[in-house]
């Protein structure tokens, strides 16, 4: 049998709204999904930063996704309560969403490429077909730029020796 006639597995896929978008990650791309806790918000952040989660003692930054992808300009106007957390699969980040809605499973035939360039940083890595829509899958990796990487692991290096200097409670 040729390998394009191949059967793939299926995948599994948290969905997501974002701002009112329906978005989805592949599940193999997070390790965790955390309720919403209070973050602290170092005055140095700004932009799509929502603030620093205190994991075990270790400031991972936070992004605020809609914020990162201009769907929202600033704070949501929710309280928070049905927000989450997803922390990437090194635990180095975690991405602020509006919910997670579901965790599916999704045939490998209703997944469809998207070309890297016709998105910011390839950051839509592919499409799944719900029903009459189409869903975007953003690739975690391809959401930040190398910049934006550095930069947000100098602020989280930052507010780790900030929390070092003082006493333990």
């Amino acid at each position: 049998m040729p390998e394009t006639d191949a059967v793939l597995p299926p995948e599994s896929f948290l969905l997501l709204d974002v701002a009112g978008v329906a978005c989805a990650l592949a599940r193999a791309s997070v390790s965790e999904v955390l309720p919403l806790p209070d973050l602290h918000a170092p005055p140095a952040g700004g932009g799509p930063l929502a603030g620093f989660l205190n994991l075990g003692g270790r400031p991972v930054p936070v992004i605020d996704l809609a914020r990162l992808l201009a769907l929202r300009a600033g704070a949501p106007e929710a309280d928070g309560l049905y927000r989450h957390i997803l922390l990437d699969a090194p635990g180095d980040t975690g991405f602020l969403v509006d919910r997670v809605e579901d965790l599916v499973t999704v045939a490998a035939a209703a997944i469809r490429p998207v070309s890297p360039e016709r998105t910011l940083n390839g950051c839509v890595v592919a499409e799944i077909a719900r029903g009459d829509a189409l869903v975007h899958v953003l690739g975690l990796r391809e959401l930040l730029s190398a910049e934006e990487r550095d930069r947000l692991s100098a602020l989280a290096d930052a507010a780790a020796r900030r929390l070092a200097a003082l006493p333990a409670a």
